[in-house]
């Protein structure tokens, strides 16, 4: 008999010893991104019907497979949206994979379940949403995203007495998210695109694009953002919500990067309007300091939701009883399975409190509006817009394209910092996303120098 399943002491402290030394580092280094070739040598003959020493596939993992992956959580990665995990989250992941912790339902896992709903609590409140609000982790705002606005097309299909193939749109500003587009392919509903305002979807060009629409297709929903992630740009989430409820629409907001501002104060008045959201979904494992995968997806109206993606098969007629505590996360989106991927940022919350948690969310927004000085005050750089949250966009006055990529290339070999080019209104320009409160402005000093 195969003795896999076994506790194995020396496994055991092998992982734990590899666990405790990467959680020490400190800063935690960038690495590089791999060669193909050099994996695939690395990696051949590693699986097989024979198993291997586990020292020697933990030395393959340390010694090749872990340096070729850039580490989101170093202090020096300021590309894409970082994730900056607490060590009380990343142990207490350690916790639900070691306890093989699941959160389907809540005859399974009621404990696991209370703990993430009172996480989910907290952050609804923070938005405004109201007692009755309530919803699920998933796995990223891709998912969360999907799952609102799947909510959003049946009920008011429901609503206007609708088929269930029957034509509907959801207005979305042009700065949308790509994965707004990709779920409206997704669930079949077409897209009412309304232009933004400076790169903000504001309630004044919602209700024009409104008005001159004259496709006779019904207009049910629209999505605002909270905090763009290229520019952190929060959207008219006033006036959006004013005509939403003006017009009977569902009102999505998809703060996946930015939505965690609503915990600090220095911008938290940017967020008024989004207490009338229908649906919001925010990352924990972004801006709240969990480790992925971890997206919050709170509902003002969860029954709606409930009523939408509960799945009926018989198997599952058990733990559908309707008692007054039942909270099944899997009734609140399209999965079914899923892990408890709230309890490490629970636990963390619980261990350091909401105090901490703002001032390291207000630490990225200073270290965002000093960088931006900084860049105002060389004759060689320009800020192209103020920030609003903790990306701040400006250019290296007569470089090209090529130019940036080749002085990224030149960072990330030099592992002073990974900092990527990104895109704005057609130009090629520099960016700069600010998540990790151990960031620091010498690291910042350092990589403008570079660009002299």
């Amino acid at each position: 008999m195969p003795s896999m399943h076994a506790y194995d002491s020396e496994l055991a402290d092998l992982i734990f010893d590899y666990m405790r030394e990467r959680l020490q580092l400190d800063p935690v280094p960038l690495d590089h991104p791999g060669r193909k070739d050099k994996l695939d040598s690395v990696l051949a003959g590693l699986i097989g019907p024979e198993g291997h020493d586990p020292h020697k596939v933990l030395s393959v993992y340390d010694d090749h497979l872990s340096q070729a992956v850039i580490s989101c959580d170093s202090p020096r990665f300021l590309s894409f949206i970082p994730a900056a995990p607490t060590k009380a989250a990343l142990l207490f992941d350690m916790v639900v994979s070691c306890a093989s912790l699941q959160g389907i339902s809540w005859l399974e896992a009621s404990g696991a379940i209370a703990a993430e709903n009172q996480v989910l609590r907290l952050i609804a409140d923070f938005a405004g949403m109201g007692p009755e609000a309530g919803g699920c982790f998933v796995t990223g705002g891709s998912a969360g995203n999907l799952s609102a606005l799947v909510v959003a097309r049946d009920v008011a299909r429901m609503r206007l007495g609708l088929g269930p193939y029957d034509r509907v749109r959801i207005a979305v500003s042009d700065q949308a998210h790509s994965s707004i587009g990709n779920t409206l392919r997704i669930i079949g509903v077409e897209p009412l695109v309304v232009p933004s305002d400076d790169h903000r979807l504001t309630g004044a060009n919602l209700r024009a694009a409104l008005a001159a629409d004259d496709s006779g297709i019904p207009v049910i929903a629209v999505v605002a953002t909270a905090g763009t992630t290229n520019a952190g740009i929060i959207d008219d989430l006033e006036g959006v919500s004013e005509i939403a409820r003006e017009r009977d629409l569902w009102f999505h907001v998809d703060g996946a990067y930015g939505g965690a501002g609503l915990f600090a104060p220095s911008v938290r008045g940017r967020y008024a309007g989004i207490e009338h959201a229908d649906s919001f979904v925010v990352d924990p494992h972004k801006w709240l300091f969990a480790p992925f995968d971890c997206a919050a997806l709170v509902y003002k109206n969860p029954k709606l939701a409930k009523a939408v993606h509960t799945q009926d098969a018989s198997y599952l007629d058990v733990i559908h009883m309707d008692t007054p505590d039942e909270w099944n996360p899997t009734d609140y989106a399209y999965h079914l399975t899923r892990r408890a991927r709230g309890l490490p940022l629970w636990f963390s919350l619980a261990v350091h409190g909401t105090d901490a948690y703002a001032q390291a969310i207000e630490a990225a927004l200073t270290l965002a509006r000093e960088s931006a000085e900084l860049i105002r005050r060389s004759p060689e750089l320009e800020l192209i817009r103020e920030p609003e949250l903790s990306s701040v966009l400006f250019r290296r006055k007569g470089w090209s394209a090529e130019d940036y990529q080749a002085w990224s290339d030149r960072l990330l070999a030099g592992q002073i910092a990974f900092v990527t080019p990104t895109g704005w209104n057609g130009e090629t320009v520099a960016r700069f996303a600010f998540l990790h409160p151990h960031t620091s402005l010498a690291v910042v000093e350092e990589i403008l120098a570079t660009m002299a």
